[in-house]
């Protein structure tokens, strides 16, 4: 997963993640900015979010099966697709080897145009430069492989809030779970109102719906890229 911000990926595919970690998947989140320039407490110093969006998101993981978290500490709101971010992000794809690269859409989508954030699309057009050509191309950054990191041709990309959706999963299940890992990101006050529960299940029930599932299912979707 490679995601802009701490808790994008709660909002985007928490209840895949944890519907595959219940299968067995290994799951590594690459959290491209520690957030700090969120919260919404003026009491709480600046330089402190950090910090606690850092927590925020390991409990958040820790609620769907995930322990393997890697910070890139860029700042937050002013994120960029530079050569140096494609770089951080192969360093971690060939570090891990994955199978599957999950992350933000590079596309905006006019429809929701919240989950569209310009450090989101930068995310996601660095993630995809880090997919192909960078990962799997061994004369891509030479210091990496001076770090004794071998090119790695990750199989499948699978992009969040796309306008091009085609994949979709079933998380009526780990609903629960998702739940919870959006209700670790305290500084972020997602429940302010009490109406989190009611919003997702709105949002994720006409997901399944576009997707074609029963009466009271709950669905995440995304655009599935093949790499091979």
């Amino acid at each position: 997963m490679v995601t802009a911000h701490p808790d994008d990926v709660d909002f985007g595919t928490a209840g895949s993640v944890a519907a595959w970690t219940a299968a067995g998947s290994a799951v590594t989140y690459c959290v491209i900015t520690d957030g700090d320039a969120g919260g919404f407490d003026p009491e709480v110093p600046r330089d402190r979010i950090p910090g606690i969006r850092r927590a925020e998101q390991t409990a958040a993981a820790a609620a769907v099966g995930v322990s393997d978290l890697v910070f890139l500490g860029y700042p937050d709101g002013s994120l960029q697709p530079t050569l140096d971010l494609r770089r951080d992000i192969t360093r971690v794809i060939r570090q891990v080897r994955p199978d599957r690269v999950v992350t933000q859409s590079p596309e905006r989508n006019w429809d929701r145009i919240f989950a569209s954030h310009p450090d989101h699309l930068a995310a996601g057009e660095a993630a995809v430069c880090a997919v192909y050509p960078d990962a799997r191309n061994p004369f891509a950054f030479p210091a990496l492989a001076a770090e004794g990191l071998e090119a790695h041709t990750v199989g499948e990309l699978w992009l969040m809030a796309s306008p091009r959706a085609d994949t979709f999963v079933d998380v009526t299940d780990t609903f629960p779970q998702k739940l919870a890992a959006l209700r670790a990101h305290v500084s972020q006050e997602t429940d302010r109102d009490g109406r989190l529960e009611a919003r997702l299940r709105d949002w994720l029930g006409a997901t399944a719906a576009l997707a074609g599932l029963g009466p009271g299912r709950l669905a995440e979707a995304f655009q599935r890229v093949a790499t091979t």
